[in-house]
């Protein structure tokens, strides 16, 4: 499959109906995703990114059939993941010695996965590569979410080629963003924010603002994931620049795990106590050991405030709480509230460490938690409605 992006770009990618896990088994893509990789036409030819090595020989058979290999002059590697460069190794056996162009950090995180020492050509913010009638400009843009991503714009038809940024695991046979349905669009665009770009929100807002310095007219957005954006492409460009900004929506999330039902009838307690303190607020609850890790993480990134809980087992946690708490501290939320709660039969430190945790990823602990005895009674199940009520009456009452 290809497909025309404009005169003189060509989708050249993969979609992958089948992935439902990324980054290992880290990340969920309920929805599949595509590696996208594009062919630009002029006096010169270039390739920008390739997919994922499992498709390698897929690729370069069917790039065979939109151009004579030997005729591409320049390769681009905005990134060296993988699921980018995959296909560099089968691609230039076919055509040993073409240039590829990428980031210093690049070649060293090529020449890791494969150890090879391919005609690399260092680039820089600002450096141009002649295509003919056009040039590409590079970018680079560290942490986004490598040490050696960039972008690179193509003049003329006014092109952002920006590799991970502004993507979505979105597999769709409609590869533009008016072509598909809005709501799984912009879901899958903040969870793939929320889940991988949130520990850098501060250095997405900086290059973005370098971007917008340069005046470049952007008619179409192309990243290395999901569909391209072609109608109002700077909409994705706006959003992020919102979830950059310690994001937060009128929402508490609820994580729990349990043993017998006693930490989940807290949760569902405080649940009803927030709705009793808040009317308004949107209140989400999920079981960390039956839900997916990375719709969780979407949540809690839409919160403005979260509850965690767990029984105590072991002098410790539940594992998959423990899971949760792990990813959260790396992301580092920003401006978010929380406190912990668990029911406990001997010695009851759990809550303890949840208010510890939460602490050290960040975020803001209101007070010092509530556990029950076993498994709650009328009056522990009170405690816990209360516990929620006062817990949403300190929010809206602000820090």
């Amino acid at each position: 499959m290809s497909f025309k992006v404009s005169e003189h770009v060509t989708w050249v990618g993969k979609i992958d109906w089948e992935l439902r896990t990324f980054h290992g088994e880290e990340l969920s893509t309920h929805r599949g995703s595509s590696y996208n990789s594009y062919l630009i036409k002029d006096e010169k030819t270039a390739l920008v990114d390739t997919v994922w090595g499992p498709f390698a020989k897929e690729f370069v058979g069917n790039l065979k059939k939109e151009t004579d290999l030997s005729k591409i002059d320049f390769i681009i590697a905005n990134h060296g993941e993988t699921d980018h460069s995959g296909a560099l190794p089968e691609l230039l056996k076919e055509i040993p010695g073409t240039p590829v162009y990428c980031t210093a950090n690049a070649v060293k995180s090529l020449k890791g996965h494969y150890h090879e020492d391919w005609n690399f050509q260092i680039v820089k913010t600002g450096d141009k590569l002649s295509l003919g009638a056009a040039d590409l400009v590079f970018v680079e843009a560290p942490m986004l979410h490598w040490p050696d991503s960039m972008f690179c714009y193509l003049s003329g038809d006014n092109i952002l080629f920006s590799n991970d940024a502004f993507g979505q695991h979105y597999a769709t046979e409609h590869m533009f963003n008016d072509l598909v349905d809005q709501d799984e669009l912009y879901g899958e665009a903040v969870k793939y924010y929320a889940n991988i770009l949130t520990p850098f929100s501060k250095l997405v807002e900086k290059k973005i603002n370098e971007v917008v310095s340069f005046n470049l007219p952007v008619s179409m957005i192309c990243p290395s994931h999901g569909i391209i954006w072609r109608k109002d492409p700077l909409q994705i460009v706006n959003k992020y620049m919102q979830w950059a900004q310690d994001y937060q929506e009128n929402q508490i999330t609820i994580v729990y795990d349990t043993m017998w039902n006693g930490t989940r009838m807290m949760a569902e307690e405080i649940a009803r106590g927030i709705k009793s303190g808040d009317s308004q607020v949107t209140v989400k609850l999920f079981n960390s050991a039956r839900s997916d890790r990375s719709d969780i993480i979407t949540e809690i990134f839409k919160s403005k405030a979260i509850l965690m809980g767990s029984p105590t087992i072991n002098k410790g946690l539940l594992s998959s709480i423990g899971g949760i708490k792990e990813e959260i501290k790396g992301l580092s939320f920003k401006n978010k509230r929380a406190a912990a709660f668990g029911s406990y039969g001997w010695s009851g430190e759990s809550v303890k460490l949840l208010s510890a945790a939460l602490s050290e990823a960040g975020f803001m602990v209101l007070n010092e938690g509530i556990k029950e005895f076993w498994f709650p009674d009328s009056e522990a199940r009170e405690n816990c409605f209360k516990f929620g009520e006062t817990f949403a009456r300190g929010l809206q009452e602000g820090p």
